[in-house]
């Protein structure tokens, strides 16, 4: 939901508002509590967060960083939405950082910067289709990984069933959600969606592949040679 989507915006660090506690009955001993025990009303306290200072060295060097974790293989997507109130037209990006969640409930999330333009847009629209690019639109990707071009000019796509977000023409498969639930995660935000409808396209075409920076295709592994039975006795 839209609600659940900008919730990201609100002030960090506001304590969630205590629910009611019943009254004690007539002639009872209410006990007091202390703060953060079981049962004690209010938020528990928050965990010590520590910042690396400036005289300190980062843990692990960005570009290192970057290096090893590009050796992981992924799919490639774009993320969709429809316009919003207020808005122009449709929204989406491309994006590498997709993965499945949970079965029951049908859970998806993927992976945004805090810095995204684009992200916002989704957001009050609450709602999202993941578009799962198949091996030939390598540079269906590249238009979307731009910031600042109308991407959707000259692109072929049809509302999702569930949202209306833009089911993009092509792609190998496709899920339709709506927001769940956005956590933040460093210099990212995690978002999760509830999918409504989903569907694949099994036409033999191969998956767009991200790995080392590059696009590319997949190739699936030749089938182990099947071993041979040990002779029988007579």
């Amino acid at each position: 939901m839209a609600a659940t989507a900008v919730r990201y915006l609100r002030a960090v660090g506001a304590s969630p508002t205590p629910a009611p506690q019943p009254a004690p009955a007539p002639g009872a001993h209410a006990e007091p509590r202390a703060p953060g025990a079981p049962g004690a009303p209010g938020a528990l306290p928050r965990p010590d967060l520590r910042a690396v200072r400036e005289d300190e060295r980062a843990p692990v060097d960005p570009a290192r960083f970057r290096r090893v974790l590009g050796d992981f293989a992924s799919g490639v997507t774009v993320v969709t939405a429809p316009a919003a109130d207020g808005e122009a037209g449709p929204a989406g990006f491309a994006c590498q950082s997709f993965a499945s969640l949970s079965l029951e409930p049908p859970l998806v999330s993927f992976m945004v910067g805090r810095t995204s333009t684009t992200w916002p847009r989704i957001a009050r629209a609450g709602v999202f289709c993941v578009n799962v690019l198949s091996a030939g639109q390598g540079e269906l990707c590249r238009a979307f990984a731009v910031s600042g071009a109308d991407k959707f000019a000259g692109v072929a796509h049809s509302p999702a069933p569930g949202t209306g977000s833009p089911l993009l023409a092509g792609v190998s498969a496709w899920i339709d959600c709506e927001i769940h639930a956005v956590h933040t995660g460093g210099d990212h935000l995690i978002v999760v969606g509830r999918v409504r409808a989903l569907d694949a396209v099994d036409d033999g075409t191969g998956p767009l592949v991200f790995h080392r920076g590059t696009l590319g295709t997949f190739t699936p592994a030749p089938a182990p040679a099947p071993t041979p039975s040990p002779p029988t006795r007579p």
